[in-house]
């Protein structure tokens, strides 16, 4: 399996956090080869935005199943019940705002990504393929309090 790198995050955020994303204004910086793609999406409000987690470290005796954040007041999970970074494979993926559109560039709210993630892809987002109606546990609302 090959992906291409088609941009990489400039953010004020340098490290990893668990908190506050929710107000942070990041661009992704498209290679030029791929900035003319690019066209018609300032007429959307939101993306999907895909990225390596290039910094994660996967160990599946600590990662495969664990309290999300190291917080004891949420239920022991597995990998896949969360959006953790630490992932067998280091993908993630996020819904943004999007704040403005260039010609080589689109700036968003609340990607939690830090500075210098490669980007793999972006995909506009669309309700009709991206369920509005979509329920989720109790422990995973209370531990998203604060983070956007």
């Amino acid at each position: 399996m090959n992906c291409t790198i088609i941009g990489t995050v400039k953010s004020p955020v340098t490290e990893p956090v668990d908190m506050n994303w929710g107000e942070v204004i990041s661009e992704i910086l498209l290679e030029p080869e791929y900035a003319p793609g690019l066209l018609g999406l300032e007429g959307f409000s939101h993306l999907m935005v895909l990225t390596f987690l290039h910094e994660a470290e996967y160990n599946p005796e600590k990662h495969l199943r664990r309290h999300p954040q190291e917080r004891q007041d949420i239920p022991l999970v597995g990998i896949f019940a969360q959006r953790a970074r630490h992932r067998p494979n280091r993908i993630g993926v996020t819904s943004v705002e999007i704040v403005e559109v260039t010609d080589k560039s689109v700036k968003v709210r609340a990607l939690d990504a830090i500075d210098g993630t490669p980007v793999i892809d972006i995909k506009p987002y669309v309700p009709v393929y991206d369920r509005k109606d979509a329920t989720i546990p109790e422990w995973m609302e209370m531990m998203m309090k604060g983070y956007f």
